[in-house]
């Protein structure tokens, strides 16, 4: 009876960790790819040119429903994790499998930070992060309630597959604050402008500048200003002789 009142994802959890303790150390890497094979069809890789009609309530959805459940998590490689990021994708994996058993498992959607930058500066979002969204429905006179983002941080040595699966069945997202920045990308006001798309551009240039440039930048910029302030720079510029004193080299004296 007690196995019985145990949450979903425990009992998941507790046969996915029995089916491996049968399998030799030896065998670990397909039981990494079968994972990796569920996920990749349990999934939705998400891009700059997809996102936005992925991320989009399905037509037959109705308001009685609910807002629709989603999880992406914003992942990367060598350039936007430092590498840190293996074990956040292999139990999110594994966590893509398990929540494969669930019928009311959210969504599922990656994001690859190293692959697909604008997005990441569009979203202003950080690796590796869980972002859980819940996608209103239309109500009956076309109006939808704002998207409820919550964002949860994960720490690149300890997460596990039951903690992701965690904040789906035991909705520990809850406890993480709504997020309602500017960059929302929804309801913030860039997105409502139709600019954020054109701000992650500007913002992922901006970040890929090297800062030895900005220095070069800036320096060009304070000596043209001096120049300016001190008269140096401008032909034929008038220089007067200190009083009582000889006048410039370059100048004849007064006979």
């Amino acid at each position: 009876a007690q196995q019985q009142q145990k949450p979903l994802s425990e009992n998941l959890q507790s046969w996915f960790e029995k089916a491996k303790s049968y399998i030799p150390s030896a065998a670990t890497a397909p039981v990494a790819s079968t994972a990796a094979k569920a996920a990749a069809n349990n999934v939705v890789t998400l891009t700059s040119s997809n996102w936005q009609s992925v991320l989009s309530p399905s037509p037959s959805s109705k308001p009685s429903q609910g807002p629709e459940e989603w999880m992406v998590l914003f992942s990367g490689g060598n350039k936007s994790c430092y590498g840190r990021c293996a074990g956040v994708d292999k139990a999110w994996n594994e966590s893509a499998a398990l929540l494969a058993a669930d019928p009311t498992a959210p969504n599922l959607g990656y994001v690859h930070c190293d692959q697909s930058p604008i997005l990441c500066t569009t979203w202003a979002a950080s690796v590796p992060t869980i972002w859980h969204i819940q996608l209103p429905v239309a109500g009956p006179d076309q109006s939808t309630p704002a998207t409820t983002i919550r964002k949860l941080g994960l720490n690149t040595t300890t997460v596990t597959a039951a903690d992701i699966v965690k904040i789906h069945a035991q909705k520990t997202y809850e406890k993480r604050p709504v997020y309602e920045g500017a960059l929302h990308p929804f309801d913030g006001w860039a997105a409502k402008a139709g600019l954020n798309v054109p701000l992650g551009y500007v913002l992922y240039a901006a970040a890929s500048i090297p800062s030895w440039a900005f220095m070069i930048v800036i320096s060009m910029g304070s000596r043209y200003v001096m120049s300016k302030r001190t008269g140096g720079g401008q032909p034929g510029a008038q220089r007067s002789a200190p009083l009582g004193g000889a006048p410039p080299a370059n100048e004849p004296a007064a006979r």
